[in-house]
């Protein structure tokens, strides 16, 4: 039996009591967005030579289009009714649970943008995708910051068992968000040209300002997360007894 896809649902209720639903559904085995049945033609800001990354390694001969945008296409045209700062009733929903909060447009389309991102196909984004299989809506900094660490130390597991060289003092995480800022910049350009309000250009900004600031967060920060493993440390690593007179 083919595995079903992995559904996640954004729900936005607006100040007039209208809905706006955007499904997203993942490849099980890829983790990639699956594309939607209705797909409309895409707009020119999507094609890969419009804002391309300089760092891209596709060309436009195989993907004429950017993954990435061509995955958030209709999350932007669909977003132009939206404010930046509109209260919304946001509810998500997966297998697993259903999250409800109220907050602002600009920062629940950013999760939902982040989302699709990660599962758009761009190689850039590939190491997220194992975050977006286990999607945490509107995670704080704090969260995107322990989520992030433990995804990357866990792939270096795997990279170890497969023969390669693990990096276990996170020093190419910092790399990997570093190139993630180029995507945003770009990908704000993109937007920009695009649209009309500002709800998915600063949804954008948002995810950038993670961007930039988990590669000079990441050591002071995981010192500061250092408490919560205290009880384990201290059964692992217990202090060396005094030598005796």
């Amino acid at each position: 039996m083919q595995p079903q896809p992995l559904v996640i649902e954004y729900r936005f209720r607006l100040r007039d009591n209208s809905e706006e639903l955007f499904t997203i559904r993942l490849d099980p085995q890829t983790l990639e967005t699956l594309p939607d049945s209705a797909t409309e033609p895409l707009p020119d800001w999507t094609a890969l030579s419009f804002a391309q990354c300089a760092s891209c390694p596709l060309a436009a001969t195989s993907s004429p289009h950017c993954p990435a945008a061509a995955n958030l296409a209709p999350i932007v045209q669909r977003g132009e009714k939206l404010i930046s700062i509109d209260l919304v009733d946001l509810q998500v929903t997966t297998a697993e649970r259903i999250s409800l909060q109220k907050t602002t447009a600009q920062r629940a389309l950013c999760s939902l943008m982040g989302l699709v991102i990660a599962g758009s196909g761009c190689p850039h984004t590939a190491f997220f995708k194992p975050m977006a299989r286990f999607h945490l809506p509107l995670a704080s900094e704090a969260e995107t910051i322990f989520r992030a660490t433990a995804t990357y130390m866990l792939a270096q597991y795997f990279v170890k068992n497969e023969g390669g060289q693990a990096d276990f003092n996170l020093e190419k995480l910092t790399n990997l968000y570093r190139t993630m800022q180029e995507v945003n910049l770009a990908m704000a350009k993109r937007v920009r040209s695009a649209s009309k309000t500002d709800s998915s250009v600063n949804a954008i900004v948002l995810l950038d300002m993670y961007a930039k600031a988990l590669p000079y967060m990441i050591k002071q920060s995981l010192e500061e997360l250092r408490y919560l493993f205290g009880p384990f440390l201290k059964t692992v690593c217990p202090p060396e007894k005094p030598l005796s007179s």
